[in-house]
């Protein structure tokens, strides 16, 4: 690994006007059972993965009530709570699970009501630093949605409003009920369908949170960014995790595992200061080239 110290970009975001975090977050999807489904098969390593977060300086963990479901929001809190200081928790409704990787889609205001309840009850807190709909329902106005999301702000039951997998258009429409902080859609080097939603998060200063940040099955991209790592002494994943904090300053980054091993390397990524040939190569990678 590269020791040198990265200027490239800035290492913090601040997010909202009111939170400065690392841009190397967490996201705590992994900690649960096979197929996001029930608890972890190593319950200990899940806690001290969430605790070494912390400890490598990690201030933003990103999670959801269906993750589990339930299953990862408990995690936290059992393995973190009371919450160092400006620790930021992230988390999410909008989705049911009915199954290991079934995910059905519920942004009525019936459900998120008792999603955000039950959110705030296992992180044992008062106030929800940032409230992401996890998904637009399509079988439910986005008005309701929007509108319920505005009212439990007024509650003071969440501080900040995110939204996930979302096009412009509904960014805009979402903007007219509620300040928007940030997005997080599907995102990487070798996946870049959202750009232009990045841009748009970019011009107003809003997070943008890549999930999904090495797409899989890309080849030639695999070999683009692991013969750009060896010159870093950096895995693939690494060298894709440093293009995006390069990528965008608004990004910010919730790679996920439940191996103390894997998130030091991950967080490792945030120190790695690619050149500005690596960055051009690396931009030249996109869908079209990869696929097929």
């Amino acid at each position: 690994m590269a020791n040198e110290k990265n200027a490239a970009f800035n290492p913090q975001f601040n997010l909202a006007g009111e939170f400065s975090i690392n841009r190397m977050g967490y996201g705590a999807m992994r900690i649960t059972g096979d197929g996001i489904w029930g608890p972890p098969k190593d319950h200990d390593e899940s806690i001290r993965v969430l605790k070494r977060a912390v400890e490598l300086g990690i201030s933003f963990i990103d999670t959801a009530d269906s993750y589990g479901p339930h299953v990862s929001e408990e995690l936290i809190a059992e393995a973190l709570h009371p919450y160092p200081a400006g620790l930021v928790i992230a988390t999410k409704g909008g989705l049911l699970r009915t199954g290991p990787n079934q995910w059905p889609v519920n942004a009525h205001p019936d459900h998120l009501k008792e999603a955000l309840e039950g959110s705030l009850k296992r992180l044992k807190l008062d106030s929800i630093d940032l409230y992401q709909l996890h998904r637009v329902d399509p079988e439910v106005p986005f008005e309701q949605t929007l509108e319920f999301l505005q009212k439990v702000q007024q509650e003071g039951k969440i501080k900040h409003i995110g939204l996930s997998e979302v096009t412009v258009d509904q960014i805009k429409k979402a903007q007219e009920y509620v300040k928007i902080v940030s997005v997080q859609n599907m995102y990487s080097v070798d996946n870049r369908k959202w750009e232009e939603e990045l841009q748009y998060c970019e011009e107003q200063n809003m997070a943008f949170i890549p999930w999904y940040p090495l797409g899989g099955g890309n080849v030639k991209a695999l070999e683009k960014l692991e013969q750009i790592g060896k010159k870093y002494e950096a895995t693939a994943h690494q060298i894709a995790l440093s293009w995006l904090l390069h990528h965008s300053p608004n990004i910010l980054l919730i790679p996920g595992t439940s191996k103390v091993k894997h998130l030091e390397e991950n967080f490792e990524a945030a120190s790695i200061a690619l050149s500005p040939e690596d960055l051009t190569e690396l931009d030249k990678i996109n869908q079209a080239e990869v696929s097929g």
